[in-house]
């Protein structure tokens, strides 16, 4: 089987890579791809938004299961045109996938199915919103642009200065474009983030193992939001009995109304949570792998994932025998390009790659990389996600950042506390 995956980042290079692995497969295209990419599949010269020349290419090569990484070619859309066609595709359709596209679409969901969230307002104006802040008590407050914002649509508010400043730049300035037409503004959560992913056929859910991602730019969760500066596998912030809990009360519900609303999902449910005090609460929802949660996740899993994507498109997951797992914690750093998350160069020469790749139990994920030549350089702000497995937490960390300081560009720049939230978990 042939298999297409789409999109050009760490998510799609960390698809490629364990895909390539499946004996189901004979050789994985990855559309547009990176220089990650090229090297353990074959990149084909199509963009992620272009869906008829995707579906084009797929109907031409025989394509057995396209895979659809980023979250904007599935709210585009992209997984009703395969469908149409009668192309097998791992993702949902455009009106299931709304459950990212919009935050507000998303809020409705959880309110009318009693999901745990934090109490929010929605506007559709930068007065309503500006009014609505003013008359309340100083207090921390998150401001999020409706739409697809590449990770950087949340401001999370000290005070009432500062929202109303993320309400300017969102509703006002338009920073993210037609995505801030409406803005979602809601209480401020205490406690440690989470990622839950879980893939289902919508009937049949199968949990992931746990992760936890770094969405600040900086150490100790300092600095702006960005898509993500690295993440680790498992959480141990989640117990067994705690992960029930998110299934009985968050996975479950979610799909159920999904179902109900005639928007039945397929794929992969992605629900960032805040452990507070009072349990879980949702965040957000994503509706595909998370970047950089799938470079830890799918270093860990031993089961076939071509047999896994497949058993969700063809609707019979319940078949799918359970899900095997390395044992072995898993740590990803995102190595970014100076000025990330706000504006950045292209083109700088990345050296060092073969002498990282030596480090053992390593893998280094492309995500903005390209080829000039024989020569990798940066085409993105996060560039690479340095992944290593170890037998502890402790020495998986050690492992990827041995094998970061092998890798220099001008300007390169990471994290240098990804995993440390674990200690305080100890298991």
């Amino acid at each position: 089987m042939k298999v297409l995956v789409v999109g050009q980042g760490g998510r799609e290079h960390a698809l490629v890579w364990k895909l390539a692995q499946s004996p189901l497969v004979t050789q994985v295209f990855c559309a547009p791809g990176n220089a990650g990419t090229a090297g353990d599949g074959v990149n084909v010269d199509i963009s992620a938004t272009n869906v008829e020349g995707l579906v084009k290419f797929a109907k031409a090569e025989s394509i057995g299961l396209t895979v659809i990484g980023p979250e904007a070619t599935l709210v585009a859309g992209a997984a009703d045109a395969f469908e149409k066609e009668g192309l097998l595709v791992f993702g949902p359709t455009r009106t299931a996938a709304e459950l990212e596209g919009s935050k507000v679409f998303a809020k409705d969901v959880m309110r009318q199915s009693a999901i745990p969230t934090a109490a929010s307002q929605t506007f559709g104006s930068a007065e309503a919103a500006e009014a609505y802040i003013a008359d309340r008590e100083e207090t921390r407050l998150v401001v999020k642009a409706d739409g697809l914002a590449a990770g950087k649509g949340v401001s999370v508010c000290a005070n009432k200065a500062e929202a109303l400043e993320a309400v300017r730049r969102i509703m006002r300035m338009h920073e993210f474009g037609d995505a801030g037409k409406r803005i979602v503004v809601e209480e401020h959560l205490d406690g440690e983030e989470v990622s839950i992913l879980a893939i289902t056929d919508g009937s049949t859910i199968v949990p992931l193992e746990t992760s936890q991602d770094h969405k600040a730019a900086f150490d100790e969760d300092r600095g702006p939001n960005t898509g993500g500066m690295g993440a680790y596998s498992p959480a141990p912030l989640i117990t067994p009995e705690m992960m029930d809990q998110i299934i009985a009360q968050i996975l479950v519900p979610s799909i159920d109304a999904m179902k109900k609303r005639n928007r039945p999902f397929k794929g992969v449910l992605y629900a960032g949570l805040m452990m507070t005090h009072q349990g879980p609460k949702v965040l957000e929802f994503n509706v595909r792998f998370g970047d950089p949660e799938a470079q830890p996740l799918l270093m860990r899993l031993k089961t076939d994932l071509a047999q896994v994507l497949l058993s969700v498109a063809e609707g019979r997951l319940s078949e799918l025998p359970s899900l095997v797992w390395d044992p072995r914690p898993s740590v990803c750093v995102v190595m970014a390009a100076a000025g990330y998350p706000g504006e950045y160069e292209k083109g700088a020469m990345i050296r060092g790659l073969e002498e990282a790749s030596r480090v053992p139990n390593v893998k280094v994920f492309h995500a903005g990389t390209t080829l000039r030549g024989q020569q990798v350089v940066t085409n993105g702000g996060r560039v690479l996600g340095v992944t290593a497995l170890g037998d502890n937490i402790g020495d998986a960390k050690l492992r990827a950042y041995q094998a970061v300081k092998c890798i220099r560009w001008d300007g390169a720049w990471c994290r240098h506390d990804i995993s440390d939230k674990a200690r305080r978990h100890p298991t």
